[in-house]
């Protein structure tokens, strides 16, 4: 079965037998020099748009205004871009023309500089016109030619920045650094959405603590999630938070997690006591830092952050509900059967466990809550959390109910019957529901 790199090379072998000079290009050229494999391969080429689509008919012309054409070839997707020289960037993202030119040319138009090498994957040549070799060998991201005028055409670049340095683990040079930090409101000129999908990229990698700490060194942060900042500073107990503010314990969560997390995980991590600096009071009878009410605050502020950053509504919800829940675990050994059977049903409540799992390893190190639920999870696996319900909505009306708080409390009252055990068959439940008081309820 032919790879995705077979596929991508036949395309620019059949660009160069009609005479192209063509390359792969950017970031594939880039990871396999890291030794990584590269998840897409854009080919670079001096066949003008026409002509690609010539050679390619199943082609998608739709970017032929900046030089790039999508060509499908055996099941995948392509981009196949003519060199060029970019005109001005008025609008912080796209130029407003473009002409096509050499590679040289198309190379030193590029972002960063390991960014801009070409590779003939046919011979192994690499193409290097932006000393985008030394960067690799010297782990450095570095802006090519004037970082200020790169920043300045698309301002997305500023968090690409960060990202490369996160994910790749390099450092960022001084100059181009400098000019992150300079240049950071650009970023009010980025769409949300474009910024949303960066910042994703950097939670979701294993280095997103150091994504976070150099968005808020440089800067840029302050622009799109300001709240993260109250965060620097805020104290709390040391007999409970020996590690330090409210900042440096969401960092090391951050660090803690492990395997593949998701997006509403990293999330939930970074935002769960965001509703810390705005409840912080000293408790004159414990004679310390206390935040009553942080989980329902930062459950709030939670949803705004995410609502202002556009992300979907299930993700938003599922955030809130974590941040809401993650101070319940400290009451799990007290309920009851019932209450913890639906505290573990919640569609959230294994990541849920990995937030508590993770707040507690970085702070005061207890797991009596977590090993607890985790022997009750063993203890209810025989049989369905949330069992099928003894007696229906149907059978309530049957008997004369009409729907309303009443009813909806007579079934919840005996679902809690049902966890509890003290029910188990539909004849008992019957008979509960003709000896039940319904002015109690």
């Amino acid at each position: 079965m032919k790879s995705l790199r077979d596929k991508a090379t036949e395309i620019l072998s059949i660009l160069r037998e009609k005479g192209h000079i063509t390359f792969f290009a950017g970031g594939c050229v880039r990871d396999e020099l890291l030794g990584n494999e590269p998840k897409d391969f854009d080919i670079a080429t001096a066949a003008t748009p026409k002509q690609v689509v010539h050679l390619f008919p199943k082609s998608d012309a739709i970017g032929a205004h900046f030089g790039v054409i999508l060509v499908k070839y055996e099941g995948e997707a392509f981009e196949i871009a003519t060199f060029r020289n970019d005109g001005s960037y008025s609008d912080g993202r796209r130029p407003e023309s473009v002409e096509f030119t050499t590679p040289e040319n198309d190379a030193v138009r590029r972002d960063f500089t390991i960014n801009g090498l070409f590779k003939n994957p046919l011979n192994g040549e690499v193409v290097d016109f932006v000393h985008g070799i030394v960067d690799l060998e010297e782990r450095f991201i570095r802006a090519i030619g004037k970082p200020e005028d790169r920043f300045q055409e698309d301002a997305l670049r500023l968090l690409r920045a960060i990202r490369f340095a996160t994910v790749l683990e390099f450092d960022i040079e001084p100059r181009t650094w400098q000019a992150i930090m300079d240049n950071s409101a650009l970023l009010q000129k980025i769409s949300v959405e474009r910024i949303q999908g960066e910042f994703s990229k950097i939670l979701l990698h294993k280095n997103r603590a150091r994504g976070l700490q150099l968005l808020t060194d440089s800067g840029l942060i302050k622009h799109f999630l300001p709240e993260v900042l109250d965060l620097i500073g805020c104290e709390q107990p040391p007999q409970f938070h020996p590690e330090g503010d409210v900042f440096t314990h969401t960092k090391i969560m951050l660090d803690m997690l492990e395997g593949t997390p998701s997006l509403e995980l990293c999330l939930s991590v970074l935002l769960h006591d965001i509703g810390k600096p705005g409840t912080s009071a000293f408790n004159e009878k414990a004679q310390r830092i206390s935040f009553n009410g942080h989980d329902s605050l930062g459950a709030e502020i939670s949803e705004e952050i995410l609502k202002r950053l556009r992300y979907s509504n299930a993700i938003t919800q599922d955030v809130r509900a974590m941040v809401a829940n993650h101070m319940n675990f400290m009451h799990v050994q007290k309920m009851r059967v019932s209450k913890l059977k639906k505290f573990i049903a919640r569609p959230t409540y294994q990541q849920e466990m990995e937030l508590h799992r993770v707040d507690c390893a970085s702070s005061n190190g207890l797991t009596e809550n977590y090993d607890f639920l985790r022997e009750r999870e063993q203890a209810f696996a025989s049989e369905p959390l949330i069992p099928e319900p003894l007696l229906r909505g149907k059978d309530l009306i049957d008997r004369g109910y009409k729907p309303g708080p009443v009813f909806k409390n007579i079934l919840s009252q005996l679902l809690t019957e049902q966890l509890e055990g003290t029910l188990s068959t539909r004849e008992e439940a019957e008979a509960w529901l003709e000896q039940l008081d319904t002015a109690q309820l």
